[in-house]
């Protein structure tokens, strides 16, 4: 199964990439722009058609793919005779910030996506306003579990704890924590029936940073209506995103290139805050595949999609981002950029984006980023 999700991942991720590149090329061919390809990968070009004035095809090297707008290229001279007005410089800056835009778009698109299904088919414990029990275990860190002593079983839908009429998962937990030890009265619904159960909290690793007062139960989510769980989704991407914007910050700031060095040179030890390169995310899926937790394999991508989408927008060049913040200099400068000039710039992100990809890389073959909660 652990195999089955890496594989898995790995299609779906280069599934985004050309959604990505699929997103450039639908505007720029609804603006009139001049495409001359759009290609699966890189390098030799193993295979490929013509259909119109587009050629496509697919390269030796599946890791992405690329659409090819005449007048991009400031080395080459690929705008065909009489298309002059369709080159990429002869549109407005308007339309070519759009073409730029859509394809990091398309990512917050497939996260917004895929975190609404989520919420309508698995749910989440945080939007769940009922507190359904999906498991109980029989002990709780040695000791019985108080909720099976109890009586309670999965399945159980509790609609009274204590004073808390109706209580909604995350109330549980608190009120817990203020009546440890005491017995709480608890009802349930179960089937056609309403039983009335007294349950004792007990409390773990007192006396300590880890201590908890548990009840020996887990709450699973519940789906949520279609609605509710497009705005929760399209939420999630914004808040994701805000975690992303300060992930990427950390990492490639000057904090987190120290720490590569670290643990490339002084023998430090990794932990789960650590970047990880696409090898160590695909450790983290094949974990999750293990366990046949599909949702979260489903979230995790969602995630990277998102986070991938985030960076494209790094006003660099020769990141989408770098292209939209040439178009908003030209703008007000309003006088073109020569790009020639631009590539210096482009060069130095690349050399420092590979340096950092390949250390992260070593670092998650040689030094994987720990699994585990």
């Amino acid at each position: 199964m652990s195999v089955l999700a890496i594989v898995a991942f790995f299609i779906a991720l280069l599934a985004i990439i050309l959604i990505h590149e699929f997103g450039h090329y639908l505007v720029a061919r609804r603006f009139g722009f001049r495409v001359l390809e759009y290609f699966v990968g890189f390098g030799p070009k193993l295979w490929s058609f013509r259909r119109g004035e587009i050629e496509y095809g697919l390269k030796a090297i599946p890791a992405g793919g690329y659409v090819k707008i005449a007048g991009m290229n400031p080395f080459e001279n690929d705008v065909p005779l009489g298309d002059e007005d369709r080159a990429y410089g002869a549109k407005p800056v308007w339309q070519r910030a759009l073409v730029i835009l859509a394809g990091p778009l398309s990512h917050f698109l497939v996260a917004a996506i895929i975190f609404s299904a989520l919420l309508m088919t698995t749910g989440e414990t945080d939007r769940t306003r009922v507190s359904v029990i999906s498991s109980v275990p029989a002990k709780l860190d040695g000791q019985p579990s108080p909720a099976a002593v109890a009586g309670l079983r999965p399945g159980d839908v509790i609609t009274r704890v204590g004073e808390l009429i109706a209580p909604t998962p995350s109330e549980i937990g608190p009120y817990l924590s203020q009546h440890a030890q005491d017995t709480i009265p608890v009802q349930v619904q179960r089937g056609d029936q309403v039983l009335n159960l007294t349950v004792t909290p007990i409390v773990l690793h007192p006396g300590t940073d880890r201590q908890t007062v548990r009840l020996g139960i887990e709450l699973g989510p519940q789906p949520i209506g279609f609605v509710p769980a497009i705005a929760g989704g399209v939420a999630d991407v914004g808040k994701y995103a805000r975690v992303s914007i300060v992930q990427i910050g950390h990492a490639f700031g000057p904090q987190g290139v120290v720490r590569v060095f670290r643990l490339l040179f002084e023998g430090a030890p990794r932990n789960q805050q650590d970047v990880a390169s696409v090898i160590g995310v695909g450790q983290q899926v094949g974990a999750i595949g293990s366990t046949g937790n599909w949702a979260a394999f489903l979230w995790v991508f969602a995630y990277v999609t998102l986070f991938i989408g985030i960076i494209n927008l790094v006003p660099l060049p020769p990141f989408d981002g770098g292209h939209l913040a040439i178009l908003l200099i030209e703008k007000v400068r309003r006088k073109k950029i020569d790009m020639r000039k631009v590539v210096p710039v482009s060069a130095a992100v690349l050399l420092f984006l590979g340096f950092f990809v390949i250390s992260t890389m070593v670092l998650d073959i040689l030094k994987p980023v720990p699994i585990g909660p």
